[in-house]
């Protein structure tokens, strides 16, 4: 009897550690995914592109302002390091839980547009009282300049 409580009693308790640690793991993730302190991004000399929201990057090569496409990419580098990264992951190099960024192409840029600013229903924050379109294209052209996923 002494031997059936004790094999009871540990997998009793081996099945409750594995699953309080696979429902904090669990909790984890949903936690840090849309869990970023919005960093203020200074587009400094990139030409201000206004209020009226375009819906085709102009940074873009063969943009309406593809000669600040360089510029663009740095400044885009840095605000993504600081909002996106921590979910979309280094490089945009997605771990699976988000997009990859890096399979967009010119054709979505209304949909990435829309998307950063007003998030979404699965935890990506609205942006849209954070970054201007100057910051959310200079992202998309620093994304741009990634290489594609294998």
């Amino acid at each position: 009897m002494a031997r059936y409580f004790s094999f009871s009693l540990f997998r009793s308790l081996t099945v409750r550690a594995l699953s309080t640690a696979a429902l904090l793991s669990a909790a984890g993730l949903v936690v840090a995914h849309g869990n970023v302190t919005p960093q203020a991004v200074d587009t400094g000399d990139l030409p201000v592109l206004g209020e009226e929201i375009l819906y085709e990057n102009p940074f873009r090569d063969g943009g309406s302002h593809s000669d600040a496409n360089s510029l663009a990419v740095q400044i885009g580098e840095s605000a993504y390091a600081g909002n996106c990264a921590a979910c979309h992951g280094i490089r945009a190099m997605s771990g699976g839980l988000t997009p990859d960024l890096r399979e967009l192409s010119e054709w979505d840029d209304e949909y990435f547009m829309t998307r950063v600013q007003n998030g979404t229903d699965r935890g990506m924050p609205s942006w849209k009282t954070t970054l201007d379109q100057n910051a959310i294209w200079a992202i998309k052209t620093y994304v741009e300049s990634l290489p594609k996923p294998e």
